[in-house]
This record gives structure tokens, sequence and C-alpha cells, in this order.
């Protein structure tokens, strides 16, 4: 049997995980926090499933994720009150933006009624909450309706190929592209728009699917984002061989069609925008090898069981799990989620080399994308 890696928690970025005996008066005030680069927390990413029905190579490889593969127990999992009552706790911190992500999230039983009770959350200027939800469209068609109706506002789908052969190798299960693209209809018609689609670009793989990917949603209004193949986690195979820089996608793209550039939304957006010139949409590319944006990054990604993450590149995971069921309060939970933050020095696409590429990192699937 395969052995699910558990990363260490790393006693010596922060506090104990059980700040039972704090005394109240070095519990945490809610506000904004800001690392040691000054970034603040703006983005919670929060993966609700570690399991999945696709087999993406770079994601999930069936070499390591087969049949025996252990994944968590659903005692293990935070529940929907567990990951709502979190949730505030960030959002006092000034995290405006909740994404869902798995393994795949609609796979998690009842996704609607969580994403019910986070679209009642409102940020500390009185605003709507923004909840968005990254999914492979597999079930997407089936659900879109219930997920608007919860309160769900956008929609990411993952979707490497437009040819079939080339999407059905890519996740390994042998899904039809067809399916995928009937759930992002489902999705516009539900009103979950526009969608982001993210294709990531795998050198003498799929990148001579950028054209076509780019041509068959240009004039939609969804937006194309064309994502450099990353070092994240320890199973995908990673070489700098196969990644295709986004300057050479943003070379193609331009040739093929004209482009112009776009000003960020916000300030950490992790996409640079560019700009059909004929007026008919946007796409993007994301450069975390080629291109570090370190320096904005304003993201947490908090676990299926509870571990809270400060990089998508790291190696150990701070526990807020077992503080959360062993009765601390909202201000010692608030305290620790600061204390993490906080000493945060993160910045590994701006210090990646082969030796930190080669370290054994938290698997893609386990905190989302």
């Amino acid at each position: 049997m395969t052995e699910r890696i558990i990363p260490l928690i790393d006693a010596r970025a922060g506090p104990p995980a059980s700040p039972m005996s704090w005394p109240e008066a070095l519990l945490g005030a809610h506000g904004q926090l800001k690392d040691t680069r000054g970034r603040s927390i703006h983005d919670l990413r929060i993966s609700v499933t570690d399991r999945c029905n696709f087999r993406c190579t770079y994601c999930m490889p069936a070499s390591v994720f087969d049949k025996d593969y252990a994944f968590l127990p659903q005692s293990a999992l935070l529940s929907f009150e567990e990951i709502e009552r979190l949730t505030r706790l960030f959002v006092a911190h000034g995290v405006e933006k909740i994404r869902l992500t798995g393994g795949e999230p609609l796979l998690r039983k009842n996704i609607e009624h969580l994403i019910e009770r986070l679209a009642r959350l409102t940020t500390a200027a009185g605003k709507p909450l923004e909840i968005t939800l990254t999914t492979n469209a597999s079930l997407l068609k089936r659900k879109a309706a219930a997920l608007v109706n919860a309160g769900l506002k956008r929609v990411t789908v993952s979707l490497d190929a437009i040819d079939e052969d080339v999407f059905r190798a890519m996740n390994d299960v042998d899904f039809p592209v067809a399916q995928v693209l009937e759930g992002i209809e489902a999705a516009d018609a539900a009103g979950l728009r526009p969608l982001k689609i993210n294709m990531v670009v795998k050198r003498g793989v799929n990148d001579h699917q950028i054209i076509p990917l780019a041509r068959h949603f240009k004039g939609t209004g969804h937006i194309v984002r064309f994502i450099e193949f990353m070092d994240v986690g320890s199973s995908n195979g990673w070489r700098m061989d196969d990644v295709v820089p986004s300057r050479e996608v943003i070379d193609r793209l331009n040739t093929s069609f004209g482009l112009t550039t776009l000003e960020p939304n916000y300030i950490g957006e992790v996409a640079q925008r560019w700009a059909y010139t004929d007026g008919s949409g946007e796409v993007g590319v994301i450069s975390s090898v080629t291109q570090a944006f370190c320096a904005d990054c304003s993201r947490a990604r908090l676990s299926t069981e509870g571990q809270l993450f400060t990089c998508l590149f790291a190696n150990a995971g701070h526990d807020l799990r077992t503080p959360l069921r062993g009765g601390a309060t909202d201000a010692q939970l608030t305290h620790l989620i600061a204390s993490i933050w906080q000493p945060r020095s993160d910045r590994y696409s701006e210090i990646r080399t082969a030796q930190t590429a080669a370290l054994r990192k938290v698997e893609m699937s386990y905190i989302g994308g």
C-alpha cells in the first residue's frame, strides 16, 4: 500500500499548536496582518477534499495515487462548521477572498451547504466575501445551479487541452473534453460569468494546444490563463526543460491574435493580464517559475485536515485542527493565526534552484493550487 505523506509541523515557525494555557493578555486582537515583507493576508484557499476523480500527471499521477493510496478518513477532514469558524477568524484578519479547492472540491458531499455558510460572512469593510471555486468541471453541469443559489460568485475550470486525445491522456482517466465544455456552458448559464479557464502548459505534452484553446474561448467572455508547469510536491517529475516560459506563450498568442497589456485587478494578483487587440476578450499567464511574484503574495492555504500553509511550495504546515477541536477560544485561534502569518518570509520562487526544486514538498492535491 502507498502511504500518504503527511507534512511535518514546524514548531519553530510559531507558538505551540495547543494554546490553551496562554494568558488572555497575550492573545492577539483582530486586524489586518503583515508578514516580515509587509505582505497582507488577502486570499484564503481552502482544500475541502484530498480526493480527485482525475489523475493529471502534473498533480496526482496514477503511479503514486493508485487504488491503494491512503486518502484521509472522513473524521480527519474539517467539518463545514469548523471551516466556517476558521474562515470567520481569517476574515477578521483581512481576508476578502475565499477559494475552495481540492483535490476536486465538487466531490465533497453537500459542498453547496459550505458555500451557503461562507456566503453569510462579510469582510472587515462590511462587503460580501468573494467566494470562488476551482474545479475540473466533471460534475459542474449537475452542480452549477445549486452552487450559484448557495452564493458562489466565480468558478475556475482546469482544462489542459481542447483536443480530445491530448485531454484524455492528460487527465489519465479517459474523461472526455466534451463533458468539461458542457460543465462550462452550464456554469455560464447559471450566472457564473466570466469563467476562468486554467491550462497548465508542459512542453512536448500540450504546448501545441495553446493557440487552439485560446481560439476556442476567444470572444466568449471567458478568460483563459496559461500556467507554467511548477515543481509543486514531489511526485510530478518536474524538470525545468518541461517549462514553457510565459513570455513564449505570450509571443505565440501575440503572433496569432495580437495582444496588448492590461493592468492588474488588484495588488498581489498572480496572473499577468493581456487583452486581444480586436477587443474580443483577455488572456492571462501565471509565471511562478520564470517571473516570481513572491513579493506581492497574499495567499494562505488551509488543508483538508486543518493544516495552515503560508506557501504553495512549503514542506511543513501549522496545525489549527488540534486547538480548534481542543476547545481553543476565538481569541486564542486568532492569535495563533497571527503568530503564523507575521513571521512569514516565504519567497520560494525567487530562490528556486535545482537543489530546492528537489526538496520534498507538500503535494498540490493536499493544499490546492
